[in-house]
């Protein structure tokens, strides 16, 4: 298979889809790489990088598509790269087509096979291709939730873990999964005081067992997290449903509950936002206030550290891209339910309920685009 791999063109996007040891493993399997010049520049890597592992260059993103018959890619077409997709060509990226209905129009249009990380679903309901970047944004969320808690970022002006004699700073999370089990950690570590609500007992026991003793948990109800809010510092949203929008647990209407300087950082953002107010930003312009309440919500918060997230992209999608260049996108996916549920848009086509519920558009089961279900052993 001829795979390509376009520099991502959204704003302060430093990821690269594909690292040099990534893309021998493709090329050893049989498969030609192409990769845009200066594709990997964001994360430290070199063209002569995956040149001397066998992957060639081309000169624009143009190219990359125009020979690809799998594009791999980090985050999801931007418009200028709407019209460059291809009928039948396969697009392997994150793709949180719930949350951006022109894109979901322009890839049905496209008749192209998109298949989103996000979507990706293990037998035990995990994520594994969301969850490298779920526990960056995490951590993330708590990195930079606490710069802009200083007074000359617009915050309160509170240290995240106080000082002997100052009490720390009271983090709120909305969602204990791999965002807010990760936010919990590093906010913990930092010292502050933590709480951690959700509607999954178990996952609440869970934490409860194995997080220290600063971080509570509490059931997420509207009550409870009104209760919350005239104290909190920093409020993390951390909620996914995959494949779907996320639910507004915080109103506009609730700002006014809020102390002056207090920051939410809304990671559920790339889904729709978990909180009414909060609209995508970029690292070039990160944050906005609404009521005295400063806003971060940056779509690719993974994107500012490539270094680190593009290794660990690439090490959680490497076996699944070898599984679609060795068997092609359809085998591949008869074959392994996991990959299955990635498919989102098949040649017109709206395979995944979610997307076409968030809206209303025409649904149309798997098994009549593709049949059903054939697992095999499968060796790569």
């Amino acid at each position: 298979m001829i795979i390509g791999v376009p520099k991502e063109i959204k704003n302060n996007e430093n990821r690269v889809a594909l690292t040099p040891a990534g893309a021998q493993a493709l090329i050893k399997q049989g498969h030609t790489v192409y990769v845009q010049r200066t594709a990997g520049i964001g994360s430290g890597i070199s063209d002569e990088e995956y040149q001397m592992v066998g992957a060639k260059i081309l000169p624009t993103i143009e190219a990359v598509y125009s020979v690809a018959e799998m594009i791999m890619k980090v985050k999801e077409p931007i418009e200028a790269e709407y019209e460059l997709i291809r009928e039948n060509q396969l697009v392997f990226t994150y793709f949180h087509f719930a949350s951006h209905e022109p894109l979901t129009r322009a890839m049905i249009d496209s008749g192209a096979i998109c298949l989103a990380y996000e979507t990706v679903e293990l037998p035990d309901h995990s994520l594994p291709l969301l969850v490298p970047m779920s526990e960056i944004a995490g951590r993330m969320s708590i990195q930079e939730g606490a710069k802009y808690l200083e007074k000359p970022s617009g915050g309160k002006g509170i240290l995240l873990g106080g000082v002997p004699g100052v009490k720390p700073a009271n983090v709120m999370i909305l969602g204990g999964g791999i965002v807010g089990t990760h936010a919990a950690k590093m906010a913990a570590g930092l010292g502050a005081h933590v709480t951690i609500l959700d509607i999954n007992l178990d996952r609440l026991r869970y934490l409860s067992d194995v997080m220290p003793a600063n971080v509570d948990t509490l059931f997420s109800t509207e009550q409870n997290i009104r209760s919350m809010l005239p104290t909190a510092d920093l409020i993390v949203g951390a909620v996914l449903i995959p494949g779907a929008k996320a639910p507004k647990l915080v109103s506009r209407e609730m700002l006014s509950d809020m102390q002056p300087g207090t920051v939410l950082v809304d990671v559920a953002v790339d889904q729709g936002g978990c909180i009414e107010t909060c609209k995508p930003t970029t690292h070039e312009n990160p944050t906005y206030v609404i009521d005295d309440v400063l806003h971060y919500c940056v779509a690719n918060m993974p994107g500012a550290v490539p270094m680190t997230s593009t290794a660990a992209l690439t090490n959680a999608t490497l076996q699944y891209a070898i599984q679609l260049a060795n068997f092609g996108w359809e085998k591949a996916c008869k074959n392994n339910a996991a990959l299955r549920s990635g498919l989102n848009i098949i040649r017109g086509k709206v395979v995944y309920e979610g997307v076409a519920s968030a809206f209303d558009l025409e649904y149309t089961p798997i098994e009549q685009v593709i049949g059903g279900y054939t697992p095999v052993e499968v060796v790569v």
